[in-house]
């Protein structure tokens, strides 16, 4: 590498910055596997049911994920950064806080809806700010965090079960996001797209039963509750909104994601 494409040191704080937020989104996908057991004894709930904590976090990022390039063109970057580690790690100590399944799973949600527009917006800052021939240094330094994070986490929640409680694999979180919102309003500058249009609400909705109808398929394949021919209508509608789609982006100006693409 030459190097005039090695990365100056005026933007390693930034890419430490965006390497946060996919350190915590991909961390917290794993951690939470070997502590299932931990929480469902803790919650007095039955180990098959817990699952529902990892899906409700699977499907709100799967929703979250078409809105980040909007907000933060609408609302810029550091105000879209700022308020998704916030939601993170807010959500993070929810979580820890829970009393109950129906808690635990909605604080994963919104941890989840946070974790959606982290990884998106990181890459988004990186792409906007750094100069093209260093673009590939950092986002390579970034990627790294993001294999880091699965690769520890399955590790580290079980290790953290043993040495305090399940608790910790969720407020785990909180020092690192609290060292994120600091950074981010040191150094993310806040910009935005004057010319961003209209929110394509009606593509947005055809975006969301496309995505999460093929997540919550794909995992209801493992539960025995549902059945073959109701997955399979489940697929079917989705990958049919996938389409209705791509005819509503040819059309649509204001299109999310333009059939370009």
């Amino acid at each position: 590498m030459e190097e005039h494409d090695k990365l100056q040191p005026k933007y390693r704080v930034l890419v430490l910055l965006a390497s946060i937020g996919f350190f915590m989104q991909a961390l917290d996908t794993t951690i939470i596997f070997t502590a299932l057991p931990a929480i469902a004894e803790s919650l007095n709930e039955n180990p098959l049911d817990i699952h529902s904590v990892i899906i409700g976090y699977i499907l709100a990022v799967a929703t979250g994920i078409p809105l980040s390039g909007w907000l933060a063109d609408k609302f810029g970057l550091r105000n879209t950064y700022f308020a998704a580690i916030l939601l993170f790690t807010g959500a993070s100590l929810g979580c820890g806080l829970s009393e109950n399944l129906n808690q635990l799973v909605g604080f994963r949600i919104l941890q989840g809806v946070g974790g959606a527009l982290l990884m998106p917006v990181a890459r988004l800052s990186l792409l906007k700010i750094i100069p093209r021939k260093q673009f590939v240094s950092a986002i390579s330094t970034m990627n790294i965090s993001g294999l880091i994070g699965p690769l520890v986490g399955p590790a580290l929640g079980g290790w953290l079960v043993k040495v305090a409680s399940w608790h910790w694999i969720f407020w785990v979180n909180i020092p690192i996001g609290l060292i994120g919102l600091f950074f981010t309003l040191k150094v993310m500058p806040n910009i935005t797209d004057k010319s961003v249009k209209n929110f394509d609400l009606s593509g947005f909705f055809l975006l969301l039963i496309t995505m999460v109808g093929i997540v919550l398929g794909i995992e209801m394949t493992s539960n025995p509750k549902f059945s073959n021919l109701f997955i399979l209508g489940i697929i079917t509608i989705s990958v049919s909104a996938a389409f209705i789609y791509v005819y509503h982006a040819h059309l649509h100006e204001q299109a999310l994601f333009r059939t370009e693409l």
